[in-house]
């Protein structure tokens, strides 16, 4: 089974208009909202795939019920725990020709008593062989070390952990060791302080991440695709090319695409490729909406795989 824990739920609300013009009143010609956060972005590109999965977070007020309701039509399970005040609303306005802003609310304040209830529900849940996504940043109120504490308890029963997340709480659980971490260059660069301007000073900085903890390390590069660092050597997957039309998600979709590989017994490397599919696959798709199982296996075939 696959679990996505998401600290910092969202519901996604995005707008597209013609063109992004600041200062002025711009008018939408079309909206949508879906549910936002990591880890639940994880959980809709798996359905799509045909996974299930079982999302876990925080939810607060009337968005978290919004968020509640949209993950169970979708048919993907969720436990919650619920907290005081209201989920947050992320608002993203897209162009037609790309571009986009995205304003993210800070989330609701999350107590000790919160912390230990969600850690409690991950207890209960946890299974030897079972593949757990750690995913987004951190609401108010969660310390930076949070998620070395459910990595110790997932990983202490023999499940594994894809941790995606950045900044401190990146730099300050890679030292709990889990599976496999994915962040992106400008990321990689600000946790470790090394150029990432050719693939082999990224594949560099991969192994100085997987020196901290680690045992795998994924850099995203976005459209270029994506450097695997594992058992000491690395990898280049190179994105098929795709007419692209909202880059919002695609990270996640490709997270998705990796622990659906890894849950299916692929090695790292076919993992990756399946990652990069999904995400282009996601990229390639108006508003949010996450790319289907028949579009991955066909761009799955352009992936391009290389040692660095």
């Amino acid at each position: 089974m696959i679990f996505t824990v998401t600290l910092n739920p969202a519901v996604d609300r995005e707008m597209t208009v013609d063109q992004i013009v600041f200062d002025t009143v711009l008018r939408a010609s079309d909206w949508r909202v879906d549910c936002g956060g990591k880890g639940f972005n994880v959980a809709r590109m798996l359905k799509s795939l045909g996974v299930s999965s079982v999302a876990l977070g925080f939810a607060a007020g009337k968005s978290g019920e919004l968020l509640n309701d949209k993950l169970q039509s979708l048919g993907i399970e969720t436990e919650f725990v619920w907290v005081e005040g209201e989920t947050r609303t992320n608002v993203s306005i897209v162009s037609g020709n790309g571009q986009y802003v995205k304003v993210n609310e800070p989330g609701p304040t999350i107590t000790d008593v919160d912390l230990a209830q969600l850690a409690q529900k991950v207890g209960d849940r946890v299974r030897a062989g079972d593949w757990w996504v750690l995913a987004g940043s951190l609401p108010p109120g969660v310390p930076p070390g949070y998620y070395t504490e459910l990595i110790t308890l997932i990983q202490s029963a023999g499940a594994y952990v894809f941790l995606d997340t950045s900044d401190e709480a990146l730099r300050q659980n890679c030292g709990a060791k889990p599976l496999l971490v994915k962040p992106n260059d400008e990321e990689a660069h600000g946790l470790t302080g090394l150029p990432v301007n050719t693939p082999a000073q990224i594949a560099a900085v991969g192994r100085a991440i997987s020196a901290m903890g680690p045992a795998n390390v994924i850099i995203s590069l976005g459209k270029q695709g994506a450097v695997l660092v594992h058992a000491g050597k690395a990898w280049l997957a190179a994105s098929p090319k795709i007419v692209a039309a909202n880059p919002i998600g695609a990270g996640d979709s490709m997270v998705a695409g990796i622990v659906w590989g890894l849950s299916q017994g692929d090695s790292m490397q076919d993992a990756l490729c399946k990652g990069i599919a999904c995400g282009a696959a996601t990229a390639s798709q108006k508003g949010t909406s996450v790319g289907s199982l028949a579009q991955v296996n066909e761009l799955l075939a352009k992936v391009k795989l290389s040692q660095v």
